[in-house]
């Protein structure tokens, strides 16, 4: 397959089935009956069109939904079997790998160190490695095989071309098209996003998800990333760039270098290798971020600093965005999340700084799925595109 081509699996779908496909994946509405509730489609269109999927293999009735009152509706599904997804969700020293049926479903998942800094062929070449092993050793049924693999990298993509374009923690990666160099190796569609997009997008997966139809993102990891959610989609704005907010100025930074060029950013001043460098100078032998982190939880004095610190930081820009675009609900995610002083050190903030209108009705979460949203996220994307009216386009 090129990369010109249209992937299309399971067989293609009339684009006004795509309706009845959207409620069935996220979980909204689960029989016919409720598949004319949510879409206001007459019972007989929608009779007519879940027989159309069925035949087509895109849903299979799996046994009787709930009654209430008279028969029992038969509950309708994606059909999962139909094919796998492979998810890969980089970041600056770690990796995760996840196989994702078509119905949405983690089947398996693996995590290990990484280095990004190794080059693209160098770890491209790994994660391609990983995959094939993971697909021979799935538990899935014999006909049951790879169709996509979706990619996350730990800086900006090109909305357009799809390439990586200027990481900060990237050496070497500058214009490559990941989708290429994977392809050469799997013959398959290959799409790559932005590590925090694919996690804020592995934060909306289910119909409870409606009610944080706006939501902001922020991976606060080795490095500091954002994720728009809006009006139930995710948005990257013209080129892809939508919710960088690594290179925010913080008031007050001093003169601290940013991989940027400039002085200040949040990215030099809060993120996680920015903490571990700060412990370091001080004489402290932390090799890593949850090292740290675990320092704060036993109290000690500067690493606790350090980490409220970073929260404050963080806040104080992250309440700009939320004054600006009145999310209904903000999420951090990455490894600081899992760090209690640095959320408080956020809340605090963000409550202080913001408009009372603003915060109402705002919630302020650590993710739902630390570890995994970025591998969700990714089967996500893929799987909107297999399941919308134009199918998968390799993306090179």
């Amino acid at each position: 397959m090129t990369s010109s081509e249209t992937f299309r699996t399971p067989p293609h779908h009339a684009p006004q089935n795509v309706e009845i496909l959207g409620p069935l994946r996220s979980g909204r509405a689960t029989s016919r009956a409720a598949l004319a509730k949510v879409t206001g489609l007459s019972p007989s269109t929608v009779a007519s069109r879940v027989e159309d999927l069925i035949m087509q293999g895109h849903v299979v009735e799996t046994g009787e939904g709930e009654s209430r009152g008279g028969r029992r509706p038969r509950r309708l599904t994606i059909r999962g079997d139909a094919g796998l997804v492979g998810c890969v969700d980089l970041g600056v020293d770690r990796a995760s790998f996840g196989l994702v049926d078509f119905a949405g479903t983690l089947l398996a998942e693996r995590h290990t160190a990484l280095d990004i800094a190794a080059g693209p062929r160098e770890v491209l070449s790994f994660v391609v490695r990983e995959l094939v092993d993971m697909v021979e050793h799935a538990d899935v049924p014999e006909h049951t095989r790879l169709r996509g693999v979706s990619i996350g990298v730990p800086g900006p993509v090109s909305s357009t071309s799809s390439r990586v374009i200027a990481p900060s923690r990237m050496p070497g990666w500058n214009g490559v098209s990941v989708a290429e160099i994977v392809q050469r190796d799997i013959q398959v569609p290959v799409i790559v996003n932005n590590d925090a997009n694919l996690m804020a997008a592995g934060e909306l997966l289910n119909a409870a998800d409606a009610a944080y139809a706006n939501q902001v993102y922020v991976k606060v990891g080795s490095g500091i990333g954002c994720g728009i959610i809006s009006g139930g989609q995710l948005y990257t704005g013209s080129n892809g760039w939508a919710g960088d907010i690594s290179h925010v100025a913080v008031p007050g930074a001093g003169d601290v270098p940013c991989s940027c060029g400039r002085m200040g950013c949040l990215d030099a001043m809060a993120s996680g290798n920015a903490l571990v460098r700060e412990m370091q100078l001080a004489g402290f032998d932390v090799p890593s971020v949850e090292a740290m982190i675990a320092l704060a939880r036993d109290s000690h004095p500067l690493a606790t600093r350090l980490l409220r610190n970073a929260g404050v930081m963080t806040g104080g820009v992250l309440a700009t965005i939320v004054n600006f675009f009145n999310p209904d609900r903000l999420v951090l995610g990455g490894v600081l999340a899992d760090s209690a002083v640095f959320v408080a050190g956020v809340r605090s903030t963000l409550f202080a700084d913001c408009l009372p209108m603003a915060t109402e009705q705002l919630t302020v979460d650590v993710t739902r799925h630390q570890g995994t949203g970025g591998l969700r996220g990714a089967a996500r994307m893929f799987l909107d595109q297999v399941f919308s009216t134009e199918g998968v386009r390799t993306l090179s």
